[in-house]
């Protein structure tokens, strides 16, 4: 049995597998204990108040919500939670944006045992928790010109294989508009064309494919 002043945890996660093997690794632990699980972004919020974990473990893609607006939401209403991002994505945009939601760790989950407790002891502490790997990246994405909100979404459809036309159908713009937004894209990401463009940001998780 945990004692009473052991590390309380939510894990959120979709995969069914994923949340049985940290269960497992984590009530291993003396110092630890699980006290929910979640299968969506939604469930976690959902289960947040009740629980009242001292750490989250958070995967960033999970159907009903992902882990970024899950992780918005839940420090939202509680400035003092302890979030740290458990993913298997490492785009310096996936970085971005569970940090900048409120996460205090980042974790890939192909990490050893020991930097996963480390990192859960770490962010209890009142510590932050990134890794060198993850750190170099959030590094690269704070000098890199940022996308603006339209750009994201010309994008998101060019993604989608649509051409400028449909593009600016989609959007409700015009086509010179798009061609604008498309040069701009091109310029910010340093590509030269719309497939590279489109590499790039899945690379980098500015966008994702469904």
């Amino acid at each position: 049995m945990n004692p009473p002043n052991s590390i309380r945890i939510l894990v959120a996660d979709d995969h069914t597998v994923v949340r049985e093997g940290l269960v497992a690794i984590l009530e291993q632990e003396d110092d630890m204990t699980v006290v929910g699980e979640a299968s969506n972004g939604q469930e976690a919020v959902d289960k947040f108040p009740a629980l009242r974990p001292d750490i989250t473990l958070m995967d960033l893609r999970m159907p009903q919500m992902d882990g970024v607006d899950a992780i918005t939401e839940i420090r939202a209403a509680f400035p003092a939670a302890r979030i740290i991002v458990l993913t298997t994505y490492d785009g310096d945009e996936d970085i971005y944006g569970g940090l900048h939601a409120g996460a205090q760790g980042y974790l890939l989950k192909d990490a050893e045992r020991q930097d996963l407790l480390g990192a859960i002891r770490n962010v209890h502490a009142g510590r932050t928790h990134i890794s060198p790997d993850v750190a170099s990246k959030l590094a690269l994405r704070v000098m890199r010109r940022e996308l603006s909100t339209r750009e994201r979404e010309v994008l998101n459809v060019m993604a989608a294989g649509k051409s400028n036309q449909e593009i600016a159908s989609a959007l409700f713009i015009s086509e010179a508009t798009v061609k604008t937004h498309v040069n701009n894209i091109l310029a910010k990401l340093g590509v030269s064309d719309r497939t590279q463009a489109v590499t790039t940001a899945l690379k980098r998780g500015i966008v994702h494919l469904e």
